[in-house]
């Protein structure tokens, strides 16, 4: 699974907006998505792909919510 299919697991689960943290560490608790460096996934790296997907994903309030 692809990071972006991550978070869109975890938002579309939880059904509310979730902050960068929260969503990173649901990814990591459920291994949805490995780092190719082994490496726990960080909420940075979350907005980061957030950001790159602004047609999927909105930040509003300090949370993250779908567009769809």
């Amino acid at each position: 699974m692809k990071i972006e299919e991550a978070i869109l697991f975890c938002l579309s689960s939880s059904n509310r907006g979730m902050r960068t943290e929260q969503i990173a560490s649901m990814i990591n608790k459920s291994q949805l998505y490995t780092r190719t460096d082994g490496q726990p996934v960080t909420s940075k790296q979350v907005y980061a792909v957030v950001m790159q997907y602004p047609d999927t994903f909105v930040k509003a309030e300090g949370r993250i919510m779908l567009m769809i």
